[in-house]
């Protein structure tokens, strides 16, 4: 020991107190959000309405909005994609965080400065993959679950003319013009390869070029883990495009096993 003083005596001139400067701030924008929530409460139509039809199901019918980022990924994935494995990697995600993000600094404080790449994917996440999709699902979802635009009528009758196809269809019956291969591995060896380059090629890739700094920072191993869950999170988005833009249903199709990504 050098003998030195503590920490406290030192940067005493740097510290706000919670009392009352931090607490303050909290208790007036408590205030102004009460205030928005019952304005919001008051003026918003939900009436309570008869008890619920078991012989009758609504139209649209939708999940509780804190779920509808799941009912909305429905469209995209399969369910056992969409309603088991994405929230059990989000949870494990989450989970994994603390043993990933070794940055020393940001400890005890809030800064972008030090942690921009942790905070941008953090917020990129939370507002695409998760608000994003509740915002969808509960004002651009309609009837039969159909895309309405924000002041568009909800015509139960409206029909889409949309012919989705996935990957292997596209590229033997549009692109080469001819039938699909009886075999399955044969058939879908297109998807498996493009599963292969994005999971497989693509971390390798980041590690030389965009995240070199991440993966000498983590290590190789901590940065695999980091790099299949930042794919994985991606897909989504990525998936979102390829249906909107050229109407890709699945990568990888085996209806035959129930198996579609």
């Amino acid at each position: 020991m050098d003998g030195k003083k503590p920490n406290e005596a030192e940067d005493s001139a740097e510290k706000v107190l919670v009392w009352p400067d931090l607490v303050y701030i909290e208790f007036i924008a408590l205030i102004f959000c009460s205030a928005l929530l019952i304005v919001w409460s008051v003026m918003l139509q939900a009436p309570l309405e008869e008890p619920a039809n078991p012989t009758v199901s609504p139209n649209p019918s939708k999940a509780p909005w804190y779920f509808l980022g799941l009912q909305e990924m429905l469209v995209y994935f399969d369910p056992w994609l969409a309603g088991v494995v994405f929230p059990t990697v989000i949870i494990l995600g989450l989970m994994s965080i603390p043993y990933l993000d070794n940055n020393p600094k940001g400890s005890g404080y809030y800064s972008f400065r030090d942690r921009k790449m942790a905070v941008s994917i953090f917020l990129f996440f939370w507002l695409i993959l998760w608000v994003f999709l509740i915002i969808v699902g509960t004002f651009l979802r309609g009837p039969n679950w159909n895309f309405f635009g924000p002041f568009e009528y909800w015509d139960p009758h409206k029909l889409e003319a949309l012919t989705n196809v996935n990957v292997s269809e596209l590229i033997y019956m549009v692109w080469l013009k001819r039938s699909l291969p009886a075999s399955i591995l044969l058939r879908e060896m297109w998807g498996f390869f493009i599963l292969v380059i994005y999971f497989g090629i693509m971390p390798a890739v980041l590690a030389r070029i965009g995240l070199k700094d991440v993966y000498q920072r983590l290590g190789g191993f901590r940065y695999a883990i980091f790099a299949v869950l930042l794919l994985m999170a991606a897909g989504l988005p990525i998936k979102m495009f390829l249906r909107w833009a050229f109407n890709i249903k699945y990568i990888v199709a085996i209806p035959e096993f129930f198996f579609n990504i």
